[in-house]
């Protein structure tokens, strides 16, 4: 029953019992000199009797008139107002006509606790609730996002590592620096083709290697630029095969070294297989089989072109999915293998006396390219999205750095600042001693 419904409802007795009070003193009153007639009361002749009222309700509370207004005690209530400007009555204690006061401790809601019989929770992150007091969360599409809100999706933006951007412009920065920088040991190596240095340990080795470490350099730059089908099945394959013919030159230089050595003991029968045949064969068989891997993975599984919806809340990631990861890390563990042999028979020659002994330096381009794939590998599984590319770009530089700087660099400093230790005198001074 409402407060209106309950002061109706007294309003209705006090004027019945105010009517019983006067039909039962008519006798004494003679109202209108006759008793045996109807009465007709006017509403001024009850405010008398009215003031006397004083009884019992249906719901068991007493009732009577104060003030010239009918009372029936007086309700505690506890205002409760809501964030939307609406409010609650809730009945906390009562005053009773004869004065008596009473609370309810547990019906008061004090400042700072909730007013609500439940919680209202946010969507989940990619989710949304264009209502409030929702039932249920709608789920974004793929290619939407939340807003801050989480009250309307927004499309996502395409992403892709774009030569346009600061870690683009600086990746491919680096590759035409060092593409250059090949460019100029290339051409050096011709000018000086005869001399003792070039010639020392397979001119035609120098010369696959610096190809390869130049061809690596710009096959770096296929991972780059919005992933297209050609450059999906290019990529990997391209990477795999150089790097393979590079590793597997400088294996063969360091087989050289060795080969040397041994044919210059007396009675050995080493001298047969220093020709440039088992040189290149070396190049050729191990360049071969990188070149079936990446047959086989491109006639089974090859990689395409592909969008990762959801390493990113903000953007779609366009990429390039392997097809098989299987025959990716095949790939990268066959050139991991050759870098591993190559680094083994080197250092084991890195000390045997030759006048330009190539074996300590590829130990240290060895060591450095190994090292940059081994910490590949972990970065690579735990990035995301076109910061993949990054590591992987950034790996293959880093590798065929070391390769170029290590090998070559002494060679350079000798040809060109040191001319005078580029002869054949001092090469036959040296064997002599």
């Amino acid at each position: 029953m409402s407060d209106v419904s309950y002061r109706i409802y007294n309003g209705l007795y006090a004027v019945a019992h105010a009517l019983n009070a006067i039909y039962t003193s008519r006798p004494k009153r003679m109202l209108n000199g006759d008793t045996g007639k109807p009465l007709n009361i006017e509403p001024w002749q009850m405010h008398s009797f009215l003031n006397n009222v004083h009884f019992n309700n249906g719901a068991g509370h007493e009732a009577w008139f104060a003030n010239q207004g009918l009372s029936s005690g007086l309700d505690v209530i506890n205002w409760v107002t809501f964030p939307n400007q609406t409010f609650l009555k809730i009945r906390a204690g009562k005053i009773s006509p004869s004065q008596e006061f009473t609370i309810h401790d547990e019906a008061i809601v004090r400042e700072g606790e909730a007013i609500c019989c439940y919680d209202c929770t946010s969507c989940p992150d990619d989710m949304i609730s264009n209502q409030t007091d929702a039932a249920h969360c709608v789920k974004c599409p793929e290619d939407q996002y939340p807003n801050k809100n989480q009250d309307q999706c927004i499309p996502k933006q395409i992403a892709f590592l774009n030569y346009e951007e600061p870690l683009g412009i600086s990746l491919v920065s680096i590759a035409f620096s060092f593409t250059a920088i090949t460019v100029m040991v290339i051409l050096i190596f011709l000018k000086n083709w005869n001399t003792p240095i070039v010639k020392a340990n397979n001119q035609n080795l120098t010369c696959i290697l610096l190809s390869s470490i130049l061809l690596c350099y710009l096959s770096s730059l296929l991972f780059l630029g919005k992933p297209s089908k050609v450059s999906c099945l290019l990529r990997q394959s391209a990477f795999g095969i150089i790097f393979s013919v590079a590793v597997s030159s400088v294996l063969a230089k360091t087989i050289t070294v060795v080969l040397v050595f041994m044919a210059t003991q007396p009675g050995n029968r080493m001298r047969k297989w220093l020709g440039k045949k088992v040189a290149h064969s070396i190049v050729l068989s191990c360049s071969l089989i990188q070149v079936g891997i990446c047959t086989v993975w491109l006639s089974t599984s090859p990689p395409f072109p592909d969008v990762d919806m959801h390493s990113h809340t903000e953007h779609i990631i366009v990429e390039c999915n392997e097809g098989s990861i299987i025959m990716l890390y095949s790939v990268l563990g066959y050139v991991g293998f050759l870098a591993l042999t190559s680094f083994t028979v080197a250092f084991f020659a890195r000390k045997l006396p030759d006048t330009f002994n190539e074996a300590k330096f590829i130990t240290f381009s060895m060591l450095i390219f190994c090292s940059v794939w081994v910490s590949f590998i972990p970065a690579y599984l735990s990035t995301k999205g076109k910061d993949v590319v990054a590591v992987e770009v950034f790996a293959i530089l880093a590798s065929n750095t070391g390769l170029l700087t290590c090998i070559f660099l002494p060679k350079c400093y000798v040809i060109v600042l040191k001319p005078d230790l580029n002869s054949k005198q001092l090469l036959t001074e040296k064997r002599s001693n």
